[in-house]
């Protein structure tokens, strides 16, 4: 048998060999590939994401990162939004330039327009109001606007008794306010200076149109001039959207005469409303007293009526609605006092709504009479019949003071060896009263307005609420509610007494009067805290001893 040469069998395996090789490097350099392409879709996604604009939730993750980085960022994205929108408000306010300057060109052409139609004749029917030239401001014509929104010359619809604004009442000297706090002084001189100022130049500016050249004149005496001493009251309030309206009364030419002007000022230059000349000479006053029993506080009555209405104003009549049998002679030898006055029995269980509405309507004459809802335990002044002529008008204004209720006369002078006669103890004075601003049983009102608007709640017996009705229903009407404090409108005190037979809810109204009428809050404090006051001084004494 034939055997092989060494030299091929190398050549052979070294062929394998190579072949081996080939395909282990092919291999290598295919993996090498796969694994740059790999790295190259690695980098160009990590590539991707970093270049991708921050989303919504993104802005909201480094919003919560709460880190350095992610802050910067957020200030970054708010300072390129804020430039943005820098950037569209410029540019809207260049376009509102722009069409404003359009506008204004657009006028005049069409004001030459209307002008030389008008020199040619041929301007149509309608169109001369666009040729008229304005002779107001813009800010005039918004003051106007504000006065014609002002509850100043009629009244507004009023959701409750709570949305009426109450007037402040002022003098030269004093301004009468409501209490609004333990910490109030119901009278006090003007402290703020803006708040004097306010005041005095409201009563120059009236001086001021008042002697202007084109006011009221007297033919037989010719003009006559008003001055300081001629500003006998006036009352003022805000309108927090409006403005202030003042109403101020002058003297007249005689007792009876009053100038009244009306003032408003729409959070700018006070404004003329009307100027008239207010004649109450004939203006007869009906008041009306509900009564039971009381013959004492009615005696009291009586003797401030006499003073007041028949020895000063004397355009007064009384009418007297007395409720039950009892007494009814002593009435009648009390009112003997007097000459013009109405009485009429009701033979029926008190109720002082039932009483007045019979005062009002039992009225006979033609003449329209103002009707002054009072009570026994009321005094009053002759300044009070003016404001109550003043200001109430039949259809238009219904006048609903605030009168001032006194304190227990034992418990204000209980330092004192004797109690202080009624006159004087009619001070305005934190320590004396306050302003019974929940009460709105005193008012001035015409007959027609009282039948007109449905008078009293015939149906309410006793006392409470009658009052409170009525006045709803003229913040519910149109009629202008003027309420304000009255320096001439007392309550004397008088000892209360809430009756078993009244349901929970006036009896609780009947209780809160009760603790409110005593003594203010800090006498009140000295009574309740009496026994550790008197502990105290004990115990000073025994230390001073010692």
């Amino acid at each position: 048998m034939r055997q092989q040469s060494p030299e091929p069998r190398r050549n052979s395996l070294f062929q394998r060999q190579s072949t081996m090789f080939t395909r282990w490097l092919l291999a290598l350099v295919a993996r090498v590939g796969l694994i740059v392409v790999g790295l190259c879709c690695c980098l160009s996604l990590f590539y991707l994401l970093a270049c991708k604009p921050a989303s919504y939730g993104h802005q909201q993750s480094l919003l919560w990162s709460g880190g350095a980085n992610s802050k910067e960022r957020y200030l970054a994205l708010l300072q390129e939004r804020e430039d943005s929108h820098r950037h569209y408000i410029n540019s809207l306010t260049k376009q509102i330039t722009q069409l404003k300057e359009a506008l204004q060109e657009r006028t005049q052409q069409l004001h030459e327009s209307l002008d030389k139609a008008k020199n040619k004749g041929i301007l149509p029917q309608g169109l001369e109001s666009l040729h008229k030239t304005p002779t107001q401001s813009d800010l005039k014509e918004f003051f106007h606007s504000q006065l014609n929104q002002a509850e100043v010359s009629s009244g507004v619809k009023l959701s409750s008794e709570y949305a009426v604004i109450p007037f402040d009442t002022f003098t030269l000297h004093r301004v009468f306010q409501l209490e609004t706090g333990l910490t109030k002084h119901p009278e006090e001189r003007p402290v703020r200076k803006d708040r004097r100022d306010e005041l005095i130049t409201t009563v120059e500016t009236a001086l001021h149109v008042l002697n202007g050249p084109h006011q009221h004149t007297d033919r037989n005496r010719g003009k006559r001039t008003f001055g300081p001493s001629d500003f006998i009251e006036g009352i003022t309030r805000t309108e927090r959207h409006r403005g202030t309206t003042y109403e101020l009364t002058f003297k007249g030419s005689s007792p009876q005469e009053f100038t009244q002007l009306v003032l408003f000022r729409p959070f700018g230059s006070v404004m003329k409303v009307r100027s008239e000349i207010v004649d109450t000479s004939r203006t007869l006053i009906n008041i009306i007293v509900p009564l039971s029993k009381r013959l004492d506080a009615f005696r009291q009555f009586i003797g401030n009526f006499r003073e007041v209405c028949i020895q000063q104003d004397r355009r007064v009549h009384l009418t007297v609605v007395y409720f039950g049998r009892d007494l009814i002679n002593q009435v009648k030898t009390v009112l003997d006092q007097i000459t013009s006055f109405t009485l009429i029995q009701m033979n029926e269980e008190f109720s002082r709504g039932r009483g007045l509405e019979v005062g009002a309507r039992a009225w006979r004459h033609h003449q329209n009479v103002l009707l002054f809802f009072c009570d026994v335990d009321i005094h009053f002044t002759a300044d009070f019949l003016t404001s109550c002529r003043l200001n109430a008008e039949p259809g238009k204004k219904v006048y609903y003071p605030v009168l001032f209720s006194q304190y227990k006369p034992a418990i204000i002078y209980s330092n004192q060896t004797h109690i202080p006669s009624i006159q004087q103890q009619l001070v305005i004075r934190k320590e004396t009263g306050f302003w019974r601003d929940f009460g709105f049983g005193m008012t001035c009102q015409y007959r027609s307005d009282f039948i007109n608007i449905g008078g009293f709640d015939r149906n309410i017996k006793g006392w409470g609420m009658e009052d409170v009705q009525l006045y709803r229903k003229y913040m519910h009407s149109k009629i202008m509610v003027i309420r304000s404090p009255s320096r001439g409108l007392f309550h004397l005190w008088h000892e209360k007494a809430c009756a078993d037979e009244l349901p929970p809810d006036k009896y609780k109204m009947c209780m809160q009067t009760k603790a409110m009428s005593e003594a203010s809050h800090g006498q009140l404090g000295e009574l309740f805290f009496q026994q550790e006051i008197a502990a105290h001084l004990k115990k000073q004494e025994i230390n001073s001893r010692m």
